[in-house]
């Protein structure tokens, strides 16, 4: 067993390298063959019968998904529920899909997890919306600030995740909604609404008086934030430019975001800040005859670059807008002042009728500690994984999608609907 752990990642590598072998040997042995020779086909098409665990109403520039949720996560333990994801766009040949998701979840920690995401283009790609609304009833733990909180090689030191974990309950409401406009082609220029307010706040570690402290409490204590119920809202500037071909799986273009949102003091709990968030998406054709092979690339940064703002709005990982970033780490294990991520994915066909693909990837992040005087980059967490796509939609090219990756001390499984990015 001890041999097994020296040697997780050696074994996950090798597995890696297989995969990326066998992927790129392929796209040699098929240069010379038209991906049209076999038509597309997805998994729904191989039931004879309607009734599947699957509930799909297809129509010519929409479709509607409805899929049940079930799995297992470090940070919500068992959960399940389900999730309906309607893709659409406008009548026009130019006009791109707009995808709407609605999520509910509950766990047996005791969570409800209620979930809005919308990223639509509306009057021939003129107008761009893009929101993310959340109700928690929720538990999480804290793990500190910054990415040092993993010591490096901690498989060998014997290192447990959860030795440093404080849990804590909270109520979580979101609600973030842009509105851009495009005043040259691609690019967009608008604003937004940004509300956040925790409540409900319990620190189960905290024992004030028997001086047993907690990282929430003593950043809360230092920076003046009640511990147990503060807001966040302010109102951003939005900049996009955006040419993917399709942002539900895109084969190529690129996507940037900055987004400067400015919080003043509305509420008792709240402390003037300004936060930039930054984000770059590109999609890169690796193959001139098969558009099915792809290098995708993600990275986004997030910085408060003025004031003050409360523990839990602090940048984390696994926190973007469809809680798709650290694949192989739980979600908000990495917090910070500032944090920094790269994904990178190389998305590759396994089936001729393009039912079936792969994927393989990596990622990495670093967060900072002002507190600590602990900068970006002075530790950088890395995972990787593999991955498999199962086509459920041809015109829309969406895809069922399932993930599993490898971080340092930690792994992840993962099931959704529509790429990770």
């Amino acid at each position: 067993m001890i041999r097994f752990l020296k040697n997780k990642y050696f074994y996950s590598c090798k597995i890696l390298g297989l995969v990326l072998f066998i992927s790129v040997n392929s796209i040699a042995q098929t240069q010379n063959t038209s991906p049209e020779i076999c038509p597309p086909r997805t998994i729904l098409e191989i039931f004879k019968k309607k009734d599947s665990v699957y509930v799909v109403k297809p129509t010519k520039n929409n479709f509607f998904l409805v899929i049940p949720a079930i799995g297992s996560q470090p940070a919500t333990g068992f959960f399940f529920g389900g999730v309906a994801q309607y893709t659409f766009k406008g009548k026009q040949e130019s006009d791109k899909y707009s995808v709407a998701n609605l999520g509910i979840t509950y766990t047996t920690k005791k969570q409800l997890l209620v979930n809005v995401k919308n990223n639509i283009l509306l009057k021939n790609n003129k107008i761009f919306l893009s929101g993310d609304y959340r109700l928690y009833i929720f538990s999480q733990p804290n793990y500190g600030l910054g990415t040092n909180i993993i010591p490096n090689h901690s498989q060998k030191e014997g290192f447990s995740i959860d030795s440093i974990a404080e849990p804590m309950d909270y109520d979580y409401f979101k609600f973030h909604q842009t509105v851009s406009f495009e005043v040259y082609k691609n690019f967009y220029v608008g604003g937004g609404i940004n509300l956040d307010w925790y409540s409900s706040i319990k620190d189960k570690n905290l024992d004030v008086e028997n001086g047993k402290y907690t990282y929430h409490y003593n950043y809360s204590q230092k920076h003046g934030f009640n511990g147990l119920e503060y807001f966040l809202n302010g109102i951003s500037l939005n900049l996009v430019y955006d040419s993917r071909d399709n942002q539900v799986n895109s084969t190529r273009g690129w996507f940037a975001n900055i987004n400067y949102r400015f919080n003043p003091v509305l509420f008792n709990n709240q402390d003037y800040s300004n936060v930039l968030y930054a984000e770059y998406r590109h999609f890169i054709p690796v193959s001139s005859k098969d558009k099915r092979y792809i290098l995708a690339i993600w990275t986004y940064g997030q910085f408060v670059t003025r004031g003050k703002v409360p523990y839990l709005n602090l940048p984390a990982i696994g926190w973007d807008q469809r809680s798709r970033s650290g694949e192989g780490y739980t979600q908000g294990l990495f917090r910070g002042n500032g944090l920094i991520y790269l994904s990178t994915e190389f998305r590759f066909p396994i089936t001729c009728d393009q039912m079936i693909s792969g994927t393989v990837f990596t990622n990495f992040v670093t967060a900072s500690n002002v507190d600590n005087k602990i900068p970006l980059f002075n530790s950088v967490q890395p995972a990787a994984g593999i991955g498999l796509r199962i086509l459920i939609d041809k015109k829309t090219r969406t895809n069922l999608i399932v993930d599993y990756a490898w971080g340092n001390n930690s792994k992840g499984f993962y099931l959704n609907a529509g790429e990770s990015f």
